[in-house]
């Protein structure tokens, strides 16, 4: 195992360091240090992060290998300084069992870039009809403890009862993809002002906020813990605001697309700005910002969604919704809340370790703690090229766009996955 000597680098912008990492740990920080046997790496100007955690992303792998696989979704999000992502369910053959829940799990350790650990599915095949093997999910090697049907909303109350009963059993989790089916039939964009002028039928921002009122009530009732993915309305921050002062045990995530990019985006007709749930408004911005600043939204969350050329460029009503994350989300919160390294490690990496339960990742550079780090230079600023991404699908919605901050290098258990901002494998 390789052994590493970060020199004058600065642990969540405190005054320069020195950090040796040694036998897949941090194994000393200090001024000064030396380490005949380490790699030393100049990392003035450097800001050491612990790995980032993304509680929503989608690896397509079995079933949409021409979008990404676990190995290509993986090495992007290395890139993206993430050393453990959470695999959605939504594959092909979905990911409703033991087996194919080990195949996600066994594809990541074989790709070894980061920690891959699979959703299992709340419904046989996504259906909404009845609930999947959840405890054989939970028991297999992947020990699956977050279900969703992300893609779909589990809109049957009495099966979303059941299943937040079963998961306690387990201390799981059930992960709501919230939207009411029935107010979005053939929605294509956010309903309001713009939706009207382009002639899109409209996605109701209270399709959103109406599941998660009604979830948060089930989640109350038996006691069980709920996770709400992409959150993007204002009056959804409200419902869950409210949850939380009840002590209902209810977590958030909004994605880096809904806290910068607005409904305007489809004006041009580009299907790369086709997003379910949909962009919002500014003032639904504004409020999801503050909710993540305050903390009524736990956690930042990719939603990393590929999809092959052919799924998005086509008419906007055919194409499908989904947007690249993994590799600019570090940017857009650097963007989006400027550099409150301990606010940005709490939210991209504590937090969802700790709901999760991935208990190697989530721990700030210290002696005693799994090497999971990553390294950025704050100062740099890129253009995003869809082009130069590792992810097999170009669909970024930053074509182009400057964002600031650049990973270095990131470490999963001592070893570099990415040094000098390239893969090392």
């Amino acid at each position: 195992m390789n052994s590493y000597l970060l020199r004058n680098v600065s642990v969540l912008g405190a005054a320069p360091t020195d950090l040796l990492i040694r036998d897949g740990v941090v194994a000393e920080t200090g001024a000064g240090l030396s380490a005949s046997d380490a790699t030393v790496i100049d990392a003035a100007g450097l800001v050491a992060l612990p790995g980032l955690v993304d509680l929503h992303t989608h690896l397509r792998e079995p079933g949409r290998e021409d979008a990404e696989t676990v190995e290509t979704g993986s090495r992007a999000a290395a890139l993206g300084g993430y050393t453990a992502v959470c695999a959605m369910a939504n594959t092909s053959p979905v990911a409703d069992t033991a087996g194919v829940v080990e195949q996600v799990w066994r594809l990541g350790r074989e790709a070894g870039l980061v920690d891959v650990q699979p959703i299992g599915a709340v419904t046989v095949g996504l259906a909404g009809e009845r609930l999947a093997e959840l405890g054989a999910m939970a028991e297999s090697a992947a020990r699956v403890r977050i279900f969703s049907d992300d893609g779909h909303c589990v809109a049957d109350p009495r099966l979303m009862r059941r299943a937040l009963e079963y998961v306690k059993a387990f201390d799981g989790i059930i992960a709501q993809h919230a939207e009411e089916p029935r107010l979005t039939e053939g929605a294509q964009m956010h309903e309001g002002e713009v939706s009207t002028r382009l002639g899109l039928t409209g996605w109701p921002a209270v399709a959103e906020e109406a599941i998660i009122a009604r979830d948060v009530l089930l989640a109350e009732h038996v006691g069980s813990r709920l996770h709400v993915c992409h959150v993007s309305t204002a009056g959804s921050v409200e419902v869950l605001r409210q949850a939380k002062a009840r002590g209902v045990r209810v977590t958030a995530e909004v994605t880096p697309h809904h806290l910068l990019l607005t409904d305007t985006s489809a004006e041009t007709y580009d299907p790369v700005f086709k997003v379910n749930p949909p962009l919002r408004t500014a003032s639904d911005i504004a409020a999801l910002r503050a909710a993540l600043v305050d903390g009524v939204i736990d956690i930042i969350a990719t939603d990393h969604a590929p999809h092959a050329v052919e799924d998005k460029e086509c008419e906007w009503a055919y194409a499908r919704p989904g947007m690249l994350g993994l590799e600019t989300a570090l940017s857009i919160a650097l963007d989006v809340l400027g550099p409150e390294w301990d606010l940005i490690a709490e939210r991209m990496s504590r937090a969802p370790a700790r709901i999760a339960g991935l208990t190697e990742h989530g721990h700030d550079p210290a002696p005693g703690v799994p090497a999971n780090l990553t390294l950025v230079d704050p100062a740099a600023r890129r253009v995003i090229e869809p082009a130069e991404l590792a992810s097999r699908s170009r669909n970024t919605p930053y074509a182009r766009m400057t964002l600031p901050g650049r990973i270095v290098a990131t470490f999963l258990r001592g070893e570099a996955t990415v040094l000098d901002g390239k893969a090392v494998k």
